[in-house]
């Protein structure tokens, strides 16, 4: 059985997060936790969070124990763009894009 979670609009790029999620696909959820909580990026945390919430409704609505989960799936995708400018000699603009992004976590029990 598998179980889903969603955190949209981090605030983080999907770049700078994809760094971070391709860490810990495929490893056992304390080991995921684990390597989170050692790495220096801010955005650690969200990932971190995401993973105990899935972890958390495993155990609750689906009655899987903790130590068994391992984390199947984790990607990140575009969410929406905040457009600004920035003033620019001769009276001109330059456009600046400040993404954000939608993560997903899929967490399942280990076979064996």
């Amino acid at each position: 059985m598998e179980v889903k979670s969603v955190v949209k609009n981090t605030g983080t790029s999907p770049r700078k997060m994809r760094l971070l999620i391709d860490m810990v696909r495929g490893k056992s959820v304390d080991e995921a936790l684990v390597m989170l909580k050692f790495t220096p990026s801010p955005h650690a945390r969200i990932v971190a969070k995401l993973i105990k919430t899935a972890v958390a409704d495993a155990e609750t609505a689906h009655n899987m124990a903790g130590a068994n989960l391992k984390v199947l799936k984790i990607y990140s995708d575009e969410a929406m763009i905040l457009k600004r400018y920035k003033a620019r000699s001769r009276h001109r603009v330059s456009p600046i894009q400040k993404r954000s992004s939608h993560i997903t976590v899929v967490v399942g029990e280990q076979e064996g």
